[in-house]
């Protein structure tokens, strides 16, 4: 059973099915899996690495090999662009996990029906308890069942932003050695 988050409409849970083995058969997580209607119909599919920060390289390759599999599963009818994403920064909370390892993030989220004369909150994540997720709102922390969400996602600050760049340096995505020149003419600066 797909999670309203990660597939909303029925053809979204559908296209999950065909694409989660394929994805997770490669090391990474689906995020998100939406289809766009318009002129063109397109098949936008978010995907990370269990510990975040997924590469260009790494798109590339889900691209390739989901190509693949929904020829032959072919689970749409009319044409479609596929387009294969990183979260990005300011990303959707998709999975239990997320509201998890956000915890200290600014997030807004939004419920299906009113909890509390309203749908939208907007805190700082204070982690799970069980099923619910918890967010510390003006009015103290409050704890929402996961099944309620329609839809949540961090907030970009400048927090967040320091904190993706850090995971980025530790992965080794980020090459510092571009930086040094920068980084020696500003001591140089420094020591006069």
């Amino acid at each position: 059973m797909t999670n309203d988050l990660i597939a909303k409409a029925a053809i979204d849970r559908r296209m999950a099915e065909i694409i989660t083995p394929v994805i997770e058969d490669m090391g990474f997580e689906l995020v998100r899996v939406r289809l766009m209607s318009g002129k063109q119909s397109t098949l936008q599919i978010m995907a990370d690495r269990p510990e975040g920060g997924i590469e260009v390289d790494d798109l590339a390759q889900i691209n390739q090999a989901l190509g693949a599999v929904l020829d032959v599963e072919d689970p749409i009818l009319d044409e479609y662009t596929l387009e294969v994403s990183s979260p990005g920064i300011d990303r959707p909370l998709t999975r239990l996990k997320d509201f998890d390892m956000f915890e200290g993030y600014e997030a807004k989220i939004e419920t299906e029906e009113l909890v509390g004369g309203r749908r939208r909150f907007k805190g700082e994540l204070a982690g799970v308890e069980g099923d619910e997720v918890l967010i510390n709102v003006e009015e103290g922390t409050i704890g929402l069942k996961f099944d309620w969400l329609s839809d949540a996602k961090l907030v970009l600050t400048d927090e967040l932003i320091k904190e993706m760049l850090r995971q980025r340096k530790a992965s080794g995505a980020i090459d510092e050695t571009q930086f040094d020149e920068i980084e020696t003419e500003g001591s140089a600066e420094g020591e006069n």
